[in-house]
């Protein structure tokens, strides 16, 4: 089932608006239940969950940027 432009569109917009800034307070959750382990291993688990969020929602957001598809130009 393939999603249209415009639902892939609204559906990333939510994703970062709502979804994006409850994953941060989750990953700082996680990493402070680590008891704050040293800085250099606290940033490659940023980098980590940084690359992590983006991976199930890649189909979503390609192509979200470019001109409607389905849009006629008259």
């Amino acid at each position: 089932m393939a999603l249209g432009y415009k639902t892939r569109k609204r559906l990333s917009l939510l994703i970062l608006v709502v979804g994006l800034p409850l994953y941060i307070v989750a990953a700082v959750t996680v990493v402070n239940l680590l008891d704050r382990p040293p800085i250099w291993a606290e940033f490659l688990v940023y980098v980590a969950l940084g690359f992590l969020w983006a991976l199930p929602f890649k189909f979503i957001f390609r192509g979200v940027g470019q001109a409607d598809p389905d849009e006629t130009d008259d």
